[in-house]
């Protein structure tokens, strides 16, 4: 599969761009905020992040459970809690925090291996929005933290653009780009490798509290000296009040061996505080 990364760069660009900043006297409600605000804001269970920010004096808690079937191997893996915190901060920002995940691996033949993956904290800032558009940006840093098998190295750094277009009330597209510098695992070698990643993320909505999504994502490069990989995921996601959230997940591999995995379910919460 080839991406024009260059064509995905330059329209991203030109979409952040422009969207303008809603002045307070605008008569254009903020799509982070209403009934169904905890959809737009969760980051889960996409690999997208949302567009929207959470709002000054909240937070969202996610977390989270995955089962994968790895590539080529007969084996399998384990991972939880996938905790993810946004805590709101004045100005349009966000300040985010992924603490570890325990990883627990079966691979027929090899030994039974179980660890920590690394910590990520973030910052994030909406530029604006329209009746119809939402842009932000991030940065995300992934500390040289973890185990030997599931950790990081070294330092890790992520910048995205993400741009959200709503077509009507009911429907949504996402589009985020982003450029990574990370390290693999110890255990895997260790190494460095720079990577630029295209994420577009449909979604449905047909009720105020029932989502349903669809989500093509990518990455240049899985590892030093690889090449390129691509996925897919589904999934819906149900709001049991405003401030709680449920949701089931599938995912494939498309090409190359982006996250080692050719299949995963994965269910999670989320909740608005």
């Amino acid at each position: 599969m080839q991406i024009n990364f260059l064509s995905i760069t330059t329209l991203l660009a030109a979409l952040i761009m422009s969207i303008q900043a809603v002045c307070a006297e605008d008569a254009i409600q903020n799509p982070c905020t209403g009934p169904s605000a905890l959809l737009a804001l969760l980051d889960r269970p996409t690999v997208s992040d949302s567009a929207c920010v959470v709002q000054y004096g909240q937070a969202v808690l996610e977390l989270g459970y995955q089962h994968a079937n790895l590539t080529g191997t007969g084996g399998s893996t384990n991972n939880f809690p996938e905790a993810e915190l946004h805590f709101g901060l004045p100005g349009n920002n966000e300040f985010v925090l992924l603490p570890p995940n325990d990883n627990i691996q079966q691979v027929p033949g090899s030994p039974y291996l179980q660890g920590f993956s690394a910590t990520t904290v973030g910052i994030k800032h909406e530029l604006g929005y329209t009746k119809h558009w939402l842009g932000s940006v991030e940065s995300l840093f992934t500390l040289p933290s973890g185990s030997p098998a599931f950790g990081s190295r070294g330092l890790g750094v992520a910048v995205n653009g993400i741009v959200a277009y709503a077509p009507s009330n009911d429907t949504g597209i996402s589009l985020q780009l982003g450029i990574t510098s990370q390290t693999n695992p110890a255990l895997a070698g260790g190494g460095r490798f720079t990577s630029v990643n295209p994420d577009i993320t449909f979604t449905w909505l047909p009720l105020w509290n029932l989502q349903f999504y669809g989500e093509a994502y990518g990455q240049s490069r899985t590892g030093p000296g690889l090449g390129s990989g691509f996925d897919a995921d589904g999934g819906v996601q149900y709001l049991l009040s405003p401030y709680c959230e449920v949701d089931l997940e599938e995912g494939v591999r498309l090409s190359g061996n982006l996250g080692g995995f050719t299949h995963y379910i994965g269910a999670g919460m989320g909740f608005l505080f």
